[in-house]
């Protein structure tokens, strides 16, 4: 069985670079409204709301909102960049651009609504500066935010961090079926270890066995098209990488992961609806030419 924890940052590029809940009734007060000497009444009592629909409804409404945050992206940071004032009470999350790791972190900071809160600092990892590493985070990597005086690193542990931490919408269940499930799903590496053999290799044997199981992983939650049902971390973790399998293996390979997967299919049509995700894309052209250097370049 395949599981999935992917190495959790970037150095750089080789070749460069719940069990349901109860129904929980709601009373509202009597609306009565007169517009044109019309009256317009509206009884709004005994209305009721479920828990699970109305965290998703929630969860909506706050990814609209943030997709309303369109940014200004500044350029990376190299080798000839001043350091930022590190550890002036900023939150800070230090990415690269092209980095699928560091995109995860991006991606929940944007889902939670935290673009006025938690400050996106980019570095250029074919030419960081030396500040990086001696004022900001030893191990030289991305992705690693700064908070409360101190850096941490590694994304999965930072995608947790930030839900947790800071305000925002829930991106997690408290479902402990699903809970467990969403564990299992962000602990296994053998998804990348499949895929990165048939991107190196001829055939695309592995990479057929590991969408598989991500078309099974799919079909566990019946009550949404993400892996735990409604959208979560463990979206979040799988979307940097599928963007980048897809147009790469259909173009190189001409396999198309989304013929014969049907809730694949499905779940990459909703995350192409996801402004918060799409804000952090990059162009798929762009991605397939760092694939094609990093896995058919000669040795």
């Amino acid at each position: 069985m395949f599981a999935l924890n992917f190495t959790s940052c970037c150095c750089y590029y080789k070749h460069h670079h719940f069990p349901p809940q109860p129904r929980v009734p709601i009373n509202l007060p009597f609306y009565h409204h007169n517009n044109n000497n019309k009256n317009i009444s509206i009884s709004l009592t005994s209305l009721t709301f479920h828990h699970k629909k109305l965290h998703s409804n929630l969860l909506a409404l706050a990814t609209t909102m943030a997709a309303g945050v369109k940014e200004e992206l500044p350029p990376a940071l190299d080798s000839t960049s001043e350091p930022p004032p590190v550890f002036d009470g900023t939150t800070r999350l230090y990415i690269s651009y092209t980095c699928p790791y560091a995109q995860r972190v991006w991606i929940t900071r944007n889902c939670k609504g935290l673009q006025e809160k938690i400050k996106v600092v980019p570095i250029d990892l074919k030419n960081r500066p030396d500040w990086y590493k001696e004022k900001v985070y030893p191990p030289n990597k991305v992705p690693a935010l700064e908070h409360n005086n101190e850096v941490k690193g590694e994304s999965l542990d930072l995608i947790k961090y930030i839900d947790t931490n800071f305000e925002g919408p829930s991106l997690y269940p408290d479902d402990p079926a699903k809970k467990e499930f969403g564990d299992e799903m962000l602990s296994n590496d053998a998804f990348y270890k499949s895929i990165s053999t048939s991107l190196k290799g001829v055939g695309v044997d592995d990479a057929a066995a590991a969408f598989d199981y991500i078309e099974k992983s799919l079909s566990k939650f019946d009550d949404g098209p993400f892996f735990l049902g409604q959208f979560s971390l463990v979206d979040i973790a799988y979307a940097p990488f599928i963007e980048r399998y897809q147009p790469y293996l259909l173009e190189v390979k001409n396999y198309d992961i989304k013929v014969g997967r049907p809730r694949l299919a499905a779940w990459i049509e909703e995350m192409n609806k996801n402004e918060d995700f799409n804000q952090t894309r990059r162009d798929p052209k762009e991605l397939v030419e760092s694939y094609k250097k990093r896995f058919l370049s000669p040795k």
